[in-house]
């Protein structure tokens, strides 16, 4: 049994496409460390192939993958060019998972998820850009949960360990109660360039990205007798975690809103707020001014354009670099009289455990027996438990580091 939506209605063929996942932009920085992990990891029945629009690129990066595993020298190559949609719609109608890092997504990625969405085709991406995702949401859900398509964005550091850490946080606190999770990332590793490239579009255009979480409010079905929200929170000296705690104005509290707004499991009452921790309290108080700075000069096109070259998309840092990069999420989550710490840790967050999750999402959604869902989905609603065993098996912790009454601190 296979994790195939079965409620599809006018896609039953998917079962016998060609592919079981094309890796599409396999040939950037994380494309080719997520073909690598796909190489290694992959089973040998799973029909995988890698998609570009350098067909020698792909066919060196092909050689590169036999020396990992000699099978992959007779990997197929398919190619597929954002600039020519027909290309798009013919690699969808091959696979039953498309999975995509060619960001940023605003810019490159529309017209694939459309066509997957119409191809009843499952997708994979690493956005952090809401305005991407929202977009797809009002754009393609409703077709998507015609074909069957499940699309899950943000399968990277954005927004996997948080959404599937409040996820396994939630499972060890009480049923059908109020409940209240924090959120702590630290990190030691470098931006990747697509993230910074992406959040760099996203500063520069506010009023776009408010206009489309408005629309996507417009046509989002409201819950019924549940409510889960992800405020802001204020910076103050978290104790629970030793750190001072700053809100992040990331995707990822969205992320986990809407896991909690779609899964009964969350209670009645659900509250998430994100935070970064930062030990040092000059650090604390100069990055919330570090980043109006940066917001406001990513206003300026030219600014803009400037600060993009310095982290190019598709750049990274070199191997010794990434072994020693690492990142923690602490989260504390209380409900029901009992308080839960939690941690989801890992690797390089930006590059290789980012390749990783993107290459066992795309793995999940192709072999796991997984509930029947489609549309625009979260990690946490699609893939949730298979997913976290996954993980583990690559070398990502999510581990209860205590467990105690609820009590003030």
């Amino acid at each position: 049994m296979t994790g195939r939506n079965s409620q599809q209605s006018d896609n039953s063929n998917v079962s016998e496409r060609a592919y079981d996942i094309v890796l599409f932009g396999a040939t950037g920085f994380v494309g080719v460390l997520t073909a690598e992990h796909l190489a290694a990891r992959a089973p040998e029945d799973v029909r995988w192939a890698i998609a570009g629009r350098d067909t020698g690129k792909l066919e060196g990066l092909r050689r590169r993958l036999s020396a990992i595993n000699p099978a992959c020298a007779e990997l197929p190559l398919v190619h597929a060019d954002v600039a020519d949609p027909a290309s798009l719609r013919d690699m969808a109608s091959h696979a039953r998972v498309v999975a995509s890092t060619v960001g940023p997504y605003l810019t490159y990625g529309q017209e694939l998820v459309g066509a997957c969405a119409e191809a009843g085709t499952d997708y994979v991406d690493l956005t952090g850009e809401p305005e991407f995702v929202d977009l797809m949401y009002v754009k393609h859900d409703a077709r998507a949960r015609e074909t069957g398509a499940r699309l899950v964005h943000s399968c990277g550091f954005d927004s996997i360990p948080h959404d599937l850490g409040a996820y396994f946080t939630v499972q060890h606190l009480p049923k059908d109660v109020p409940l209240r999770v924090d959120g702590f990332v630290r990190a030691g590793a470098r931006f990747s360039g697509g993230t910074f490239a992406s959040a760099l579009n996203q500063f520069g255009r506010g009023p776009q990205m408010l206009a489309a979480a408005k629309d996507r409010k417009r046509h989002e079905p409201r819950a019924v007798g549940r409510k889960a929200y992800a405020p802001p929170g204020a910076p103050r000296y978290a104790s629970e975690v030793g750190a001072w705690a700053l809100p992040l104005p990331t995707i990822d509290p969205q992320v986990v809103q809407r896991s909690a707004r779609a899964l009964d499991r969350y209670g009645p009452d659900f509250r998430y707020r994100h935070y970064a921790a930062v030990k040092s309290l000059p650090v604390a108080l100069g990055a919330p001014v570090a980043l109006g700075g940066l917001l406001t000069v990513a206003q300026l096109p030219p600014a803009r354009r400037w600060l993009s070259a310095r982290l190019k998309p598709g750049d990274g840092p070199d191997e010794a670099r990434r072994a020693s990069s690492w990142f923690s999420v602490r989260f504390v989550g209380e409900g029901g009289g009992k308080r839960v710490f939690t941690e989801v840790a890992g690797g390089d967050p930006g590059y290789e455990e980012t390749a990783r999750m993107l290459g066992e999402s795309a793995l999940c959604l192709a072999q796991d027996s997984l509930p029947p869902t489609s549309g625009q989905v979260t990690t946490a609603v699609a893939m949730g438990d298979a997913l976290i065993e996954r993980l583990r098996a690559v070398g990502i912790s999510f581990r209860v580091v205590a467990e105690r009454e609820a009590a003030d601190d």
